[in-house]
């Protein structure tokens, strides 16, 4: 007697570009062992689509038409906390990837390698393990063993993740009324955030920090 085989995993695509989210679901559609049951392009349609679909893996990325992947991330695990999640993104990875991971992700991948990678990142985190590259878990395991010593040297790592969210944001040319209009915050919340980011980050003023912020866009995002 043949055994049966078990249904493929079901994975919901959120990325905010159609493009991405089309490839995506044509290289996993090529699996037998794996299916997308669905697309979203921001947080409120995503949380909808993991009520509805009950997907088994969400991939996210962390920039969204609405809303942020980091904080998606903590929705999901804190509400479907059996949904495991894969973090698929331009962004840097030696910014991002502990942050998502901390968050409730059991995963990273870079864009820019994920063809190679990317069934290998599925199943690895459909699997309960973690995923991320090999440079990202050599950064990880030194961090683990000098301490927090060696990421404080980055005053980037001192931003919580809100703070990075906005500071993004002010890199990409985002004014203080746009920023709290797209976060739901008040401009008064955005401006304390400006003023938190100048001092973490040493500056002296708004020019400087709109100055930095551009240049961290430039090679981070």
């Amino acid at each position: 007697m043949t055994a049966r085989k078990s249904n493929p995993a079901k994975i919901l695509i959120v990325d905010d570009h159609p493009m991405m989210r089309d490839g995506l679901a044509t290289r996993i559609s090529d699996e037998t062992d794996l299916s997308v049951c669905g697309e979203a392009e921001d947080v409120a349609e995503a949380m909808q689509k993991v009520r509805d679909l009950r997907p088994d893996l969400v991939i996210v990325d962390i920039s969204l038409k609405t809303g942020h992947g980091i904080d998606l991330i903590k929705r999901i695990r804190t509400q479907h906390p059996k949904t495991k999640m894969l973090v698929n993104s331009t962004y840097d990875e030696t910014v991002y990837a502990e942050r998502s991971l901390h968050a409730g992700a059991m995963g990273y991948l870079c864009k820019q390698t994920a063809r190679e990678t990317l069934i290998d990142a599925i199943r690895t985190v459909l699997a309960g393990k973690t995923y991320v590259s090999p440079e990202m878990t050599e950064r990880i395991l030194k961090s683990r063993v000098g301490g927090i010593v060696e990421s404080g040297k980055n005053p980037i790592d001192s931003l919580s993740n809100r703070e990075l969210e906005v500071l993004t944001l002010i890199g990409q040319g985002q004014t203080t009324g746009a920023i709290a209009t797209l976060l739901h915050l008040s401009v008064h919340t955005i401006d304390t955030y400006r003023e938190k980011l100048k001092i973490k980050l040493n500056l002296a003023n708004s020019a400087e920090l709109n100055r930095y912020a551009a240049q961290w866009v430039l090679e981070h995002g």
